[in-house]
């Protein structure tokens, strides 16, 4: 296909890599809301706080004028995509309010604190129902991305022309991307499993073995379907990219911020030092509460994440974590 205009919002180390990766076929503006940092990587040609080491394109335009990054991507044959985390999805969305806004992607997992919200409900609060949506989403570590390593993803709208306008942009080269219609379904898959490599990284951190490594991922897996399902999401979704797929890589790659926040954990390090340390997000912590929230309104059994917002709000040690989910009486399998 020929090249289209693409806007990328948010200039940290997911909407870097894309965009760096976007711009060998397409016109790419990458925006920051920082015009410092901005100004910064424009002179440097690298993202060098949150994507260091990855030289940008000399074609990947670069700003912090929210107008002009809307204005090239007017024309219908045009995709924005949000790469902002799922806090700063509301502040984005409503500065975009007094613009038109095109066909719109967004990048971020999690639910949003407070509301407990999905971010395809977050931006319809804000933006109604006119704009065209999608989630994209999957197993994507941006360092590997941003070196053109092989990875596939998942767009998830209910409209069939936006899913295949990203599969047209986006699929090529070392990247595939596939669609699928289930949008809670991929969006609560790539929430949840940020909360499941919390636990396994303290499980990792503690020493208990690639065994309990194992039973707590398939278990993980059982509670993301358990809370999907109940909220509207198809159950053949949490075995695919965006449920089996992205929560093995978030529980087992080194690069996961999430594991590393649950190895810190076991470490005895407190959060605000972790999350200090990462320099970026970790959604698992910011959604853990919301979850647990959520599973005990919708009536549905999620003791792993129940442990890991035990841990992360209440006070409980990651030993006590590991007790409480092993005292618990035995149940069937599938039930």
């Amino acid at each position: 296909m020929s090249g289209m205009n693409i806007t990328v919002l948010g200039a940290g180390a997911w909407g870097t890599a894309l965009a760096l990766t976007l711009a060998a076929r397409h016109d790419v503006l990458l925006w920051g809301r920082n015009a410092d940092v901005m100004a910064q990587m424009a002179a440097r040609r690298e993202n060098t706080p949150y994507l260091p080491g990855f030289p940008l394109p000399a074609q990947l335009a670069t700003g912090s004028d929210l107008r002009q990054a809307i204005d090239h991507v007017a024309g219908p044959e045009s995709l924005l995509i949000v790469a902002t985390s799922v806090a700063g999805l509301r502040p984005l969305a409503l500065q975009l309010r007094p613009f038109i806004i095109p066909n719109l992607v967004w990048l971020c997992k999690g639910f949003e604190e407070g509301s407990r919200l999905l971010p395809h409900q977050v931006l319809r609060d804000v933006l109604g129902d006119g704009v065209p949506g999608a989630a994209l989403s999957g197993p994507s570590f941006a360092q590997e991305v941003a070196r053109g390593l092989p990875c596939a993803l998942t767009v998830a709208s209910a409209d069939a022309a936006l899913c295949e306008r990203v599969v047209a942009a986006l699929h090529g080269g070392s990247m595939r991307v596939y669609s699928t219609d289930d949008l809670v379904g991929v969006e609560v898959g790539g929430a949840v499993k940020n909360i499941m490599a919390i636990a396994t990284g303290i499980v990792d951190g503690l020493g208990l073995g690639l065994n309990a490594r194992a039973a707590l991922i398939t278990r993980g897996l059982v509670e993301i379907s358990r809370l999907g399902i109940a909220l509207g999401g198809r159950p053949e979704t949490f075995m695919g990219l965006t449920g089996m797929g992205d929560l093995i890589l978030t529980c087992t790659g080194e690069l996961s911020r999430n594991r590393r926040v649950g190895l810190g954990l076991a470490a005895g390090k407190p959060l605000d030092v972790i999350v200090a340390e990462l320099g970026h997000v970790a959604e698992g912590v910011r959604c853990a509460q919301a979850v647990r929230e959520l599973a005990e309104q919708c009536g549905v059994k999620m003791p792993i994440a129940a442990a890991v917002a035990g841990v992360l709000f209440d006070g409980d040690t990651p030993q006590h974590m590991v007790a409480e989910l092993l005292a618990r009486d035995p149940q069937p399998e599938h039930g």
